[in-house]
Protein backbone atom coordinates (compact mmCIF):
# COMPACT_ATOMS: atom_id res chain seq x y z
CA UNK A 1 0.00 0.00 0.00
CA UNK A 2 1.65 3.70 -0.79
CA UNK A 3 1.30 5.79 1.93
CA UNK A 4 1.40 9.17 -0.75
CA UNK A 5 -1.84 10.57 -0.71
CA UNK A 6 -3.86 7.89 1.41
CA UNK A 7 -5.76 8.88 3.91
CA UNK A 8 -5.49 7.36 7.13
CA UNK A 9 -7.81 7.37 10.40
CA UNK A 10 -6.42 6.78 13.70
CA UNK A 11 -8.41 6.28 16.71
CA UNK A 12 -6.99 7.18 19.71
CA UNK A 13 -5.14 9.64 17.40
CA UNK A 14 -4.73 12.62 20.27
CA UNK A 15 -1.74 11.48 22.12
CA UNK A 16 0.24 7.99 23.04
CA UNK A 17 0.46 5.32 20.45
CA UNK A 18 -1.69 7.09 18.18
CA UNK A 19 -0.66 10.30 18.02
CA UNK A 20 3.07 8.89 17.14
CA UNK A 21 1.30 6.77 14.20
CA UNK A 22 -0.61 10.00 12.83
CA UNK A 23 2.86 12.40 12.81
CA UNK A 24 4.52 8.90 11.27
CA UNK A 25 1.94 8.51 8.24
CA UNK A 26 1.68 12.54 8.04
CA UNK A 27 5.48 12.62 7.44
CA UNK A 28 4.86 9.41 4.94
CA UNK A 29 2.84 11.59 2.71
CA UNK A 30 -0.91 10.81 4.00
CA UNK A 31 -3.29 12.86 4.99
CA UNK A 32 -4.93 11.85 8.34
CA UNK A 33 -8.26 11.86 10.57
CA UNK A 34 -7.70 12.07 14.32
CA UNK A 35 -10.23 10.37 15.90
CA UNK A 36 -9.90 11.20 20.12
CA UNK A 37 -12.59 12.45 22.34
CA UNK A 38 -9.95 14.85 23.74
CA UNK A 39 -10.63 17.76 21.96
CA UNK A 40 -7.86 19.96 23.25
CA UNK A 41 -5.69 17.54 22.23
CA UNK A 42 -7.21 16.67 18.70
CA UNK A 43 -7.75 19.71 17.38
CA UNK A 44 -3.77 21.02 18.69
CA UNK A 45 -2.30 18.40 16.48
CA UNK A 46 -4.47 18.57 13.84
CA UNK A 47 -3.05 22.07 13.65
CA UNK A 48 0.15 21.72 13.98
CA UNK A 49 0.13 19.24 11.26
CA UNK A 50 -1.91 21.70 8.96
CA UNK A 51 -2.95 21.00 5.61
CA UNK A 52 -4.75 17.44 4.91
CA UNK A 53 -4.76 16.91 8.82
CA UNK A 54 -8.62 16.85 11.02
CA UNK A 55 -9.61 16.06 14.38
CA UNK A 56 -13.51 14.80 14.37
CA UNK A 57 -14.06 13.88 18.34
CA UNK A 58 -15.30 10.18 18.19
CA UNK A 59 -16.92 7.68 20.64
CA UNK A 60 -15.38 4.26 18.96
CA UNK A 61 -18.18 2.32 20.00
CA UNK A 62 -21.10 4.44 18.61
CA UNK A 63 -21.51 3.43 15.08
CA UNK A 64 -23.01 6.51 13.92
CA UNK A 65 -20.55 8.68 15.24
CA UNK A 66 -17.67 6.40 13.51
CA UNK A 67 -19.33 6.67 10.44
CA UNK A 68 -19.27 10.62 10.75
CA UNK A 69 -15.58 10.20 10.80
CA UNK A 70 -15.48 8.15 8.38
CA UNK A 71 -17.32 9.96 6.09
CA UNK A 72 -15.29 13.09 7.16
CA UNK A 73 -12.17 10.99 5.96
CA UNK A 74 -13.70 10.55 2.03
CA UNK A 75 -13.83 14.12 1.53
CA UNK A 76 -10.15 13.96 2.05
CA UNK A 77 -9.74 10.94 -0.97
CA UNK A 78 -9.50 7.50 -0.65
CA UNK A 79 -9.39 6.05 2.96
CA UNK A 80 -6.88 3.68 2.72
CA UNK A 81 -5.62 3.10 6.21
CA UNK A 82 -7.36 2.62 9.77
CA UNK A 83 -5.32 2.19 12.74
CA UNK A 84 -7.17 1.36 16.18
CA UNK A 85 -5.25 3.00 19.28
CA UNK A 86 -8.28 3.57 21.30
CA UNK A 87 -8.54 2.19 24.49
CA UNK A 88 -9.35 1.79 28.21
CA UNK A 89 -7.64 -0.47 31.10
CA UNK A 90 -8.92 -0.10 34.38
CA UNK A 91 -7.68 -3.09 36.72
CA UNK A 92 -9.90 -5.30 38.82
CA UNK A 93 -10.05 -8.47 40.33
CA UNK A 94 -12.62 -10.76 39.60
CA UNK A 95 -13.63 -11.03 43.36
CA UNK A 96 -12.38 -8.39 44.96
CA UNK A 97 -10.51 -8.25 48.72
CA UNK A 98 -13.89 -7.94 50.20
CA UNK A 99 -16.01 -10.56 48.42
CA UNK A 100 -17.54 -8.60 46.35
CA UNK A 101 -17.65 -9.25 42.21
CA UNK A 102 -16.18 -7.47 39.52
CA UNK A 103 -17.92 -4.59 38.86
CA UNK A 104 -20.45 -5.65 36.05
CA UNK A 105 -20.49 -2.51 34.45
CA UNK A 106 -16.72 -1.77 34.54
CA UNK A 107 -16.30 -4.90 32.87
CA UNK A 108 -19.05 -4.00 30.12
CA UNK A 109 -17.08 -0.82 29.38
CA UNK A 110 -14.34 -2.41 28.90
CA UNK A 111 -15.22 -4.65 26.19
CA UNK A 112 -17.48 -1.93 24.75
CA UNK A 113 -14.31 0.16 24.05
CA UNK A 114 -11.28 -1.93 23.25
CA UNK A 115 -13.92 -5.01 21.37
CA UNK A 116 -16.86 -3.37 20.06
CA UNK A 117 -15.17 -0.03 19.38
CA UNK A 118 -12.31 -1.86 17.47
CA UNK A 119 -14.57 -3.95 15.75
CA UNK A 120 -17.20 -1.01 14.90
CA UNK A 121 -13.93 1.06 13.35
CA UNK A 122 -12.77 -2.17 11.60
CA UNK A 123 -16.25 -2.76 9.84
CA UNK A 124 -17.06 0.51 9.43
CA UNK A 125 -13.48 1.36 7.65
CA UNK A 126 -13.84 -1.78 5.31
CA UNK A 127 -16.97 -1.30 4.10
CA UNK A 128 -15.22 2.03 3.10
CA UNK A 129 -12.32 1.07 1.56
CA UNK A 130 -14.31 -1.69 -0.17
CA UNK A 131 -15.03 1.24 -2.38
CA UNK A 132 -11.37 2.78 -3.96
CA UNK A 133 -9.59 1.60 -6.69
CA UNK A 134 -7.83 -1.41 -6.18
CA UNK A 135 -3.96 -0.94 -6.88
CA UNK A 136 -2.19 -3.25 -8.83
CA UNK A 137 -1.94 -5.89 -6.21
CA UNK A 138 -6.00 -5.66 -6.17
CA UNK A 139 -5.45 -3.84 -2.86
CA UNK A 140 -7.89 -1.32 -1.58
CA UNK A 141 -6.63 -0.72 2.16
CA UNK A 142 -5.61 -2.04 5.66
CA UNK A 143 -6.53 -1.86 8.77
CA UNK A 144 -4.37 -2.04 11.93
CA UNK A 145 -5.66 -3.12 15.38
CA UNK A 146 -4.01 -2.95 19.18
CA UNK A 147 -4.21 -5.91 20.66
CA UNK A 148 -1.69 -6.32 23.91
CA UNK A 149 0.51 -8.75 25.16
CA UNK A 150 -1.90 -9.03 28.29
CA UNK A 151 -4.58 -10.71 25.79
CA UNK A 152 -2.46 -13.99 26.19
CA UNK A 153 -0.74 -13.09 29.61
CA UNK A 154 -3.06 -11.27 31.56
CA UNK A 155 -1.75 -10.03 34.93
CA UNK A 156 -3.74 -10.39 38.01
CA UNK A 157 -6.81 -7.46 38.13
CA UNK A 158 -6.69 -7.82 34.41
CA UNK A 159 -9.42 -10.08 33.76
CA UNK A 160 -11.35 -7.13 31.70
CA UNK A 161 -8.86 -5.55 29.97
CA UNK A 162 -7.13 -9.12 29.00
CA UNK A 163 -11.10 -10.37 27.73
CA UNK A 164 -11.21 -7.05 25.15
CA UNK A 165 -7.99 -7.90 23.59
CA UNK A 166 -7.87 -11.15 23.03
CA UNK A 167 -10.75 -10.63 21.39
CA UNK A 168 -9.45 -8.33 19.24
CA UNK A 169 -6.40 -11.14 18.70
CA UNK A 170 -9.57 -13.51 17.66
CA UNK A 171 -11.13 -11.29 15.05
CA UNK A 172 -8.03 -10.86 13.01
CA UNK A 173 -7.68 -13.91 11.12
CA UNK A 174 -11.45 -13.83 10.38
CA UNK A 175 -11.39 -10.56 9.51
CA UNK A 176 -8.56 -10.99 7.38
CA UNK A 177 -10.42 -14.20 5.72
CA UNK A 178 -13.66 -11.94 5.62
CA UNK A 179 -12.52 -9.27 3.54
CA UNK A 180 -10.17 -10.83 1.34
CA UNK A 181 -13.27 -10.41 -1.43
CA UNK A 182 -12.59 -6.91 -1.15
CA UNK A 183 -9.10 -6.48 -1.04
CA UNK A 184 -8.57 -5.21 2.57
CA UNK A 185 -5.94 -6.61 4.81
CA UNK A 186 -6.40 -6.87 8.62
CA UNK A 187 -3.54 -6.88 11.08
CA UNK A 188 -3.02 -6.84 14.77
CA UNK A 189 -0.23 -5.14 16.72
CA UNK A 190 0.21 -6.41 20.42
CA UNK A 191 2.24 -4.37 22.41
CA UNK A 192 4.62 -5.09 25.63
CA UNK A 193 5.48 -2.35 27.95
CA UNK A 194 5.20 1.47 26.37
CA UNK A 195 5.83 4.58 27.08
CA UNK A 196 2.83 6.54 27.11
CA UNK A 197 0.76 8.97 29.16
CA UNK A 198 -0.92 5.90 30.77
CA UNK A 199 2.44 5.35 32.42
CA UNK A 200 3.77 8.85 32.55
CA UNK A 201 1.75 9.27 35.67
CA UNK A 202 3.74 6.49 37.46
CA UNK A 203 6.35 7.11 39.97
CA UNK A 204 9.93 7.45 38.29
CA UNK A 205 10.74 3.77 40.79
CA UNK A 206 7.44 2.25 39.29
CA UNK A 207 8.59 2.80 35.75
CA UNK A 208 11.99 2.30 36.66
CA UNK A 209 11.11 -1.88 37.66
CA UNK A 210 8.83 -1.89 34.71
CA UNK A 211 11.16 -1.04 32.22
CA UNK A 212 13.93 -3.78 34.39
CA UNK A 213 11.62 -6.76 33.81
CA UNK A 214 11.88 -6.07 30.19
CA UNK A 215 14.62 -8.72 28.71
CA UNK A 216 16.15 -6.30 25.81
CA UNK A 217 16.02 -3.50 25.39
CA UNK A 218 15.74 -2.72 29.39
CA UNK A 219 13.57 -0.11 28.80
CA UNK A 220 9.76 0.82 27.67
CA UNK A 221 8.38 0.48 24.28
CA UNK A 222 8.51 3.76 22.51
CA UNK A 223 5.43 5.30 20.80
CA UNK A 224 7.45 5.82 18.05
CA UNK A 225 8.38 2.02 17.52
CA UNK A 226 4.78 1.26 17.37
CA UNK A 227 4.68 3.88 14.37
CA UNK A 228 7.46 2.21 13.12
CA UNK A 229 5.69 -1.28 12.79
CA UNK A 230 2.33 0.40 11.54
CA UNK A 231 4.21 1.98 8.79
CA UNK A 232 6.06 -1.66 7.59
CA UNK A 233 3.03 -3.33 7.73
CA UNK A 234 0.96 -0.77 5.12
CA UNK A 235 3.86 -1.07 3.44
CA UNK A 236 4.30 -4.92 2.84
CA UNK A 237 1.34 -6.37 0.93
CA UNK A 238 2.12 -9.86 1.88
CA UNK A 239 1.30 -9.21 5.99
CA UNK A 240 -2.31 -10.17 6.20
CA UNK A 241 -4.29 -11.85 9.19
CA UNK A 242 -1.46 -12.33 11.72
CA UNK A 243 -0.87 -10.94 15.32
CA UNK A 244 2.98 -9.54 15.83
CA UNK A 245 3.86 -8.61 19.11
CA UNK A 246 6.04 -5.92 19.92
CA UNK A 247 7.46 -6.23 23.78
CA UNK A 248 11.45 -6.44 23.83
CA UNK A 249 10.47 -10.60 24.61
CA UNK A 250 8.68 -9.67 27.46
CA UNK A 251 6.00 -12.87 29.19
CA UNK A 252 4.38 -11.06 31.67
CA UNK A 253 4.33 -12.28 35.40
CA UNK A 254 1.21 -12.63 37.62
CA UNK A 255 1.64 -9.45 38.62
Amino acid sequence: MDIQNAVALVTGGASGLGEATVRRLVAAGAKAVIVDLNDERGQALAEELGEGVVYVKTNVADPAAVDAAVEAARELGELRIAVSCAGIGPAAKTVARDGSPHDFDLYRKVIEVNLLGTFNVLSRCAAAMSRNEPNADGERGVVINTASVAAIEGQIGQVAYSSSKGGVIGMTLPAARDLTSVGVRVMTIAPGTFDTPLLAGLPEKVRHSLAAGIPFPKRLGLPEEYAQLVQSIVENAYLNGEVIRLDGALRMAPR
